[in-house]
């Protein structure tokens, strides 16, 4: 009888799960794309500052060029990266939401309900 419960319990928690995998699948390539494109972003912006002062010979060193180009590409990266942060932004409310549905998925067993109506 205790196996037949358990099999039966199990079935929902493995759909979850491999919702859950998905979700979490989906925001680690979000991630990764949106963070790929801020580091490019900043490299591209110090090799502009780096580079610009070559050509007006002056010597930029490049911890300094980098600074820069960390703090430039902040607010840049906010309007030309609009639609990654978004994607982002849906992709972790995703996985919040299937955190929360787990959770209560588990209080509920915990508290003996059965879950099934």
């Amino acid at each position: 009888m205790s196996e037949a419960t358990n099999a039966d319990n199990s079935e929902p928690t493995s759909g979850n799960a491999a919702k859950g995998r998905s979700a979490k699948k989906s925001l680690a390539v979000n991630l990764g794309i949106y963070t790929f494109a801020r580091l490019a972003l900043v490299i591209v912006i110090a090799a502009v500052i780096f580079g610009s002062g070559l050509t007006f010979g002056v010597k930029v060193p490049v911890l300094v060029a980098a600074i820069f180009a960390v703090l430039i590409s902040l607010p840049l990266s906010l309007l030309l990266f609009k639609q990654m942060r978004i994607r982002v932004n849906e992709s972790i409310a995703a996985v919040d939401e299937d955190r929360r549905t787990a959770r209560a998925d588990l209080q509920s067993k915990l508290r003996g309900e059965d879950g099934k109506k």
